[in-house]
């Protein structure tokens, strides 16, 4: 295998700003063909979509049988075409923040004119993809719960409604949980809101630690929490939600020295099979918690639809 592996940093820019490689008649197209690569990438600020224009653009100019592009703290993982034999292996660099590593492969090796201009090229993604990453974060930081790094209230709304339609137009099995932490405003009261914090994040950290990935855990309110489970029945749904409870009945949680434990109360409900609404839904999760916490708290109780 053809393997080039470079690290493309920024691109050099001159006194007034404009994007600058040595004066010569080849780097003269090079810089031309980078700027207009730059000013089409700049119409979206999708990683996803990003690279797919990248890709459609520069097969124009360097034929290629694979492109795929991968970022590990963002779990971006972008992959067109099939890999191939021969390959070059970019680690894409800004002031020094990794932006990613971008594989381009094809069946034959690539010759040094084709290298020189895939890296020109790169010059023209690499502020469109920063600015793509920033984005992407911001729009992630916004939908996180700053305490626990789990979805919050902002994005559960639009999140659950999909996940409601998905159910009912597919009739796929959707089950509910709603928790809430027992004698909360005891701990805050006793050892102060910084313990109350740490529960909070225990709490958390069991049910991001109890769910599938294809499972979605939300931070509802200061002490109540969220966890919608795809493809789950109400057998299911039942035996994770105790197992979840008992494991958070066992968890010592410490803060500051301070040895404390914590139980949860859990609803558990799950779509009909005529479909639901998203408010249904939450109302017999609801009541289902209710039941809960009426029959002594630290319990798991089941509501059904027909009940």
């Amino acid at each position: 295998m053809n393997a080039l592996i470079q690290e493309v940093e920024q691109p050099r820019y001159d006194r007034l700003g404009n994007l600058a490689l040595p004066d010569n008649e080849d780097n003269k197209d090079e810089l031309h063909k980078a700027l207009k690569l730059s000013g089409i990438l700049q119409t979206t600020l999708e990683v996803d979509k990003l690279i797919e224009i990248f890709a459609h653009e520069i097969i124009k100019l360097v034929g290629y049988q694979c492109i795929s592009y991968s970022h590990k703290e963002y779990a971006i993982s972008h992959v067109i075409g099939q890999p191939a034999e021969h390959s070059c292996t970019y680690r894409l660099v800004v002031a020094g923040e990794s932006l990613g590593e971008l594989i381009i492969s094809r069946n034959k090796k690539f010759a040094k004119t084709e290298t020189t201009l895939i890296e020109s090229l790169l010059c023209g993604l690499v502020y469109p993809l920063r600015n793509a990453l920033l984005y992407q974060k911001a729009i992630e930081a916004a939908h996180k719960d700053p305490l626990t790094g789990i979805n919050n209230r902002a994005s559960m709304d639009e999140i659950i409604d999909r996940e409601v339609n998905l159910s009912t137009r597919h009739g796929s099995e959707l089950s509910l949980l709603a928790i809430d932490i027992d004698h909360f405003k005891k701990v805050n009261d006793t050892y102060g809101h910084a313990m109350g914090d740490c529960v909070i994040k225990a709490v958390a950290e069991a049910s991001k630690a109890a769910i599938r990935t294809s499972d979605m855990v939300f931070r509802y309110g200061g002490e109540e929490f969220l966890i919608l489970l795809s493809n789950t029945d109400r057998e299911g749904a039942t035996l994770l939600a105790d197992r979840l409870r008992q494991k958070i009945e066992d968890t010592c949680i410490i803060c500051d020295g301070t040895h404390v434990s914590a139980t949860v109360s859990i609803g558990v409900t799950c779509m009909k099979a005529t479909g639901d609404s998203r408010s249904e839904l939450f109302s017999r999760a609801d009541a289902a918690l209710y039941q809960a916490k009426s029959s002594g708290r630290n319990c798991c109780k089941f509501f059904s639809a027909e009940e």
